[in-house]
C-alpha cells in the first residue's frame, strides 16, 4: 500500500516532492538519466499516437491506442523526474525562463 499523499491543491514544487518520494516508494531511484529520458521521450510519442488519434489523422489501425490525459500525465511525470535528477526546481526554471521570452520580440 502506497503512503504517497499529494495534497489537494498542489503547487509544481509539490508535484516535484511527490515524484521524488513515488520514485523511491517504486524502486525507480537507480535508474539512470539516460534511462529517465529514453521513458520520457517514449511516452512523447505515445503522447503524439494520441493526439494524431483526437485530431483524426491517419494512424495504424493495429497500433496501440493511448489515452491522451493518461499520456499527458506520464509526460509531466518523467519531466518532473528529470528536473529532479538536476535538482532544478522547475517553478523557478519556469519563471526565469518566462522573464527572458517576455523581453523578447515575437513577431
Amino acid at each position: 500500500m502506497s503512503k504517497l499523499l499529494l495534497k489537494e491543491k498542489p503547487t509544481l514544487a509539490d508535484f516535484q516532492k511527490y515524484v521524488a518520494d513515488m520514485v523511491i516508494e517504486r524502486g525507480f531511484d537507480k535508474e539512470s538519466i539516460t534511462q529517465i529520458f529514453m521513458l520520457f521521450t517514449e511516452e512523447c510519442g505515445e503522447m503524439a499516437k494520441a493526439i494524431r488519434k483526437a485530431e483524426s489523422i491517419h494512424s495504424d489501425k493495429n497500433s496501440e491506442v493511448f489515452k491522451l490525459e493518461n499520456e499527458m500525465a506520464d509526460v509531466f511525470i518523467y519531466l518532473l523526474d528529470i528536473a529532479n535528477h538536476f535538482n532544478i526546481d522547475l517553478e523557478k526554471a519556469f519563471r526565469d525562463k518566462e522573464e527572458v521570452n517576455r523581453k523578447r520580440k515575437w513577431q
